[in-house]
């Protein structure tokens, strides 16, 4: 029998496109594998149901992790939420590294929350500083000249001066503490 070229082709190929298609192919990156009630085992790309106790959960997906390539503005919207970037999953609870990043983390956050009042009490010590002197200009007696939108001149009136005193001395109950 002649050697047939085209026979072996038509052969193997499809062969060697179904392997490649086979080895190129992924599972799915989040498995969850759980028993129901009757026994039965599920696999699933999404959680089992609510009324699936944990116990019976038999395989949950990895956390996914950033990679080094990845910008920070792609990671998943779980990842980039505080409550979730400072909990452990029980298998990070040895990862040192990690440990380290999370704790840095914190620090950050309470060295920006504390910058954060301290500059806030310093603007309410401005504010209170400025509401005393306001309202000592205003205590004086003198008589008080202001310029409105128009660029005229005018005098401040009892009234003006009465609402201003009131004014100053609610900022300085909330600021002067």
């Amino acid at each position: 029998m002649p050697y047939a070229p085209h026979r072996f082709i038509a052969v193997a190929l499809p062969l060697a496109l179904a392997l490649l298609l086979a080895l190129a192919s992924s599972p799915a990156l989040a498995q969850y594998k759980w028993k129901d009630n009757r026994g039965q085992i599920h696999v699933s790309d999404q959680p089992p149901p609510r009324d699936i106790p944990d116990k019976d959960v038999l395989q949950r997906p990895t956390p996914r992790r950033q990679s080094a390539n990845e910008a920070p503005g792609q990671a998943s919207a779980a990842a980039s939420a505080p409550a979730a970037r400072l909990t452990m999953m029980p298998s990070d609870r040895n990862d040192p590294e990690l440990e380290e990043r999370r704790s840095r983390a914190e620090a950050e956050l309470k060295a920006q929350a504390k910058a954060d009042e301290a500059r806030a009490a310093e603007i309410r010590a401005d504010n209170c500083r400025r509401a005393r002197q306001h309202l000592a200009t205003l205590s004086a007696g003198t008589r008080l000249v202001r310029t409105n939108e128009k660029g005229e001149r005018m005098v401040i009136d009892d009234q003006l001066r009465a609402s201003e005193m009131a004014q100053a001395r609610g900022v300085m109950a909330s600021d002067c503490r």
